[in-house]
């Protein structure tokens, strides 16, 4: 059962809601839920698997691919007031990739049934853009992650991420480990730790068990 708080959420995040006749919105409304997600839980495993649309209500979730010899590649964290359509990668007939999500931190969700999401999105050209328009800003997220580790040295993408972090987070204190930081840009754990120990001996930054303090973003941004 929705509160009406959730309701509200529903309605602001789904920017097409005005566009769906009557129908269209108690089906939503019918087929939500409010769903709790705890941080480390793997909630997609792959094409064939098929959670749902998620509305992130808060919390943080990490889209991944898995190379064959288990090596993860970040294409995209998603986080509050934002929206995982592929979770529901079985109702996109061109994602012909595994893709796999964790929860990052914990997360409360109102989740959408693929089915009557995709029934919706069949009916209603406004739905179906928004669909569109979610797919290409997490294309645009993957050809980014892409370039940084194809095109850029690994200096350069760890200090991005850095600087980053501290921008989206407000504090100059990077609270991950560096086995979570290499999962993030793409490296193993022991690149990471070297280039942040010499990060540490150029000055750029503290290091703590479980944290990384950028104290000098000035010099940090002249690597990029």
């Amino acid at each position: 059962m929705l509160k009406e708080s959730d309701i509200t959420f529903l309605k602001t995040i789904l920017t097409f809601w005005d566009h769906l006749n009557p129908n269209q919105k108690t089906m939503f409304l019918e087929n939500a839920m409010p769903v709790s997600y705890k941080r480390g839980e793997n909630i997609h495993r792959g094409e064939n698997d098929c959670v749902g649309i998620l509305l992130i209500k808060s919390g943080e979730l990490r889209t991944y691919i898995l190379s064959e010899d288990g090596r993860d590649i970040t294409l995209y964290r998603l986080g509050t007031d934002e929206v995982c359509i592929l979770s529901a990668s079985c109702i996109l007939d061109n994602i012909t990739f595994d893709v796999h999500i964790d929860v990052e931190a914990d997360c409360d969700v109102l989740l959408l049934k693929s089915s009557v999401f995709s029934q919706i999105c069949n009916e209603n050209i406004y739905a179906e853009n928004f669909s569109y328009k979610s797919m290409i800003d997490r294309f645009s997220d993957v050809m980014w992650a892409m370039q940084q580790i194809l095109f850029m040295s690994f200096d350069k993408r760890l200090t991005i991420f850095l600087l980053d972090e501290v921008t989206r987070t407000g504090s100059n204190t990077v609270n991950m480990t560096h086995e979570q930081i290499a999962k993030y840009v793409g490296s193993a754990r022991e690149v990471v730790s070297r280039m942040l120990k010499y990060f540490e001996n150029e000055g750029y930054v503290n290091l703590s068990r479980g944290k990384i303090e950028v104290i000098d973003k000035v010099q940090l941004k002249q690597i990029i």
